[in-house]
Order: structure tokens, then C-alpha cells, then sequence
């Protein structure tokens, strides 16, 4: 199945004092390639300005904007109307030998980084305690490890909004059992890097079912990347696999290297983001055959 989306992210900073020299990285763009077809796309600013674009070193579209002059607010509004699909099924299980050629794998400069720690993907005692408590390991089969981590995660962990921050630790959600996508994303990829499995962070959106219309925030999952498949994209929020709801913008080590936004500005005291996306299921299309992603 392909499904079709028009999608609406607007974010509005306000700021306590007048502010100048603002300077923004944006990532807002959905990813281009075969399993997600971008139709159209565009950012507009208040105060309006020139955009520049960019492509970082995981292969995201970033977007550059500063705005020199005295300003209020500033606010980003990025419109996409994006393709997901067609997907094919992930198999049951891997082939044997899965273990082995993940080890061979993650060796490759494109996969180093996605098995080592990052800034919010490291060990920490309170993850080892966390696996311990919840009797997390891996099992013979790279696959089924982390769909069963992925089960594991959801259960045990409660969505809770406003628990934790953007700069938050794990350790946040591992002594609480409560935090967000972000969260959940960032303890899946600690535990999955652990056992040798390279993992990358997503950011994107979650798309509604059918006919639908989703007034939400950006959301976040985990790809993995397995001997013979890929990229394989798991969601222990909603304990699911990744599918034609799940729209990538930007993948990378963990949040700090593809947060929607990322800035600094001069002569204010601070500021408040308030972060809207609106997303509408547009078209299912059923084409002949299913092509998988890269």
C-alpha cells in the first residue's frame, strides 16, 4: 500500500524581550528514497527571510535560516506532502549466521557510529540494572531480539508527557518508568547497540489511520539494520514495527544530531516554542508490487 499525506509543522518562538541575530538549524524535510516519495515541500518564516539548504553527513535535508534584524517572535511553518510505501513484511526470523555477519557489518564506516555510544545512546548503571530487573538479553536471533525488546519497552514503560525534557539522560526514564517517544527511542538504541546490533535514531511523525486527521508533535522510533533486510524500523511507543503511518524527516546517532530545531539569538532574556503538526491521511493507493526501502 502507499499512503499520501499533506503534513503542516509550524513552530512559533516567543521571546520575552526583543531579540536579534537569530540563528536556526531545521529539520523538517521528509526523507526522500524508495519506500517515501516527497511530492512537495516548503518552509516559510515570520520574519520572512532566505532559507538555505543543506545535506548533512547521515544524508538529511537540513535547512539554514538567521534573521539579523529586531524581532518578537519567529516563526517556521514547513508543509510536505509525502508518499509512504509500498513496504514489504519483515520476516519472523533471521537466517542462521545473523549474529555473525551483524559483527562483519557493523565494522563498515557506515554502521561504526550506529553501534558505538553517542550523546543520549551510552551505558549507564542505571541501564544495566533496567535490563537486569526486566530480564532483558539477546537471543539467538538478531530479529526476534529486538522485536521482543521493542514489546518489552512498551509494557513496561509508561508515555508520560512533561516527565521528561529534549536534554534529558536516560536514566530519566529508566528510574521513573516514564517519559515520551524520545525517551523510549534513546533506551531501545543504548540496549541494542550493547548487543552489537547497529541502531539509528528517527525522527518523524505518526501518521492517522484511514481517512484520518492527526493534530499532534514530532515523534521518534528506532531503525535497526539487519543482515538481509536493512534498515528495520521498530516503534516501542506503540509497540509496532515501522509501516506506512511511520514519516521520516531525519535519522541519525540519537535527538542531538536531528532535532526539529536548533538555534541561538541575541538580546532576549529567553523564549517559549510552542509546536504545532497537522497531519491528514489524503490517499491509499494499492499499487502491483511492493519494493522495499534502502
Amino acid at each position: 500500500m502507499i499512503v499520501s499525506y499533506a503534513i503542516e509543522h509550524t513552530m512559533r518562538f516567543e521571546y520575552t524581550e526583543s531579540a536579534q541575530d537569530s540563528v536556526m538549524t531545521l529539520y523538517v524535510c521528509p526523507i526522500r528514497d524508495r519506500a517515501q516519495v516527497l511530492r512537495e515541500f516548503g518552509v516559510r518564516t515570520d520574519p520572512d527571510g532566505a532559507l538555505f539548504e543543506f545535506i548533512d553527513s547521515f544524508g538529511n535535508t537540513g535547512h539554514f535560516l538567521d534573521r539579523a534584524h529586531t524581532h518578537e517572535h519567529l516563526a517556521v511553518t514547513a508543509r510536505s506532502i509525502v508518499e509512504v510505501g509500498p513496504l514489504t513484511s519483515t520476516p519472523d526470523r533471521l537466517t542462521d549466521g545473523a549474529w555473525e555477519a551483524l559483527q562483519r557489518a557493523a565494522e563498515t564506516a557506515e554502521l561504526w557510529p550506529m553501534v558505538h555510544p553517542s550523546h543520549f545512546v551510552a551505558w549507564t548503571p542505571a541501564l544495566d540494572q533496567f535490563k537486569e530487573a526486566h530480564g532483558l538479553a539477546p537471543g539467538d536471533d538478531p530479529l526476534v531480539s529486538a522485536r521482543d525488546l521493542s514489546a518489552t519497552l512498551h509494557r513496561v514503560l509508561e508515555y508520560a508527557p512533561g516527565e521528561t525534557r529534549v536534554d534529558s539522560p536516560i536514566d530519566r526514564i529508566l528510574e521513573t518508568g516514564r517519559g515520551v517517544c524520545q525517551d523510549y527511542a534513546h533506551v531501545m538504541a543504548a540496549i541494542l547497540r550493547g548487543w552489537g546490533i547497529p541502531c539509528r535514531y528517527v525522527s518523524g511523525y505518526l501518521g492517522p489511520p484511514a481517512g484520518g486527521v492527526a493534530r499532534s508533535e514530532s515523534h521518534a522510533w528506532v531503525e535497526c539494520w539487519l543482515p538481509g533486510i536493512g534498515w528495520t524500523g521498530f516503534d516501542p511507543t506503540n509497540d509496532a514495527e515501522g509501516d506506512e503511518r511511520h514519516i521520516r524527516v531525519a535519522v541519525g546517532r540519537d535527538y542531538a544530531d536531528v532535532p526539529p530545531s536548533r538555534g541561538i539569538f541575541r538580546g532576549a532574556a529567553g523564549s517559549r516554542l510552542t509546536t504545532d503538526v497537522l497531519i491528514e491521511r489524503i490517499a491509499d493507493t494499492c499499487p502491483e508490487t511492493d519494493l522495499r526501502g534502502t
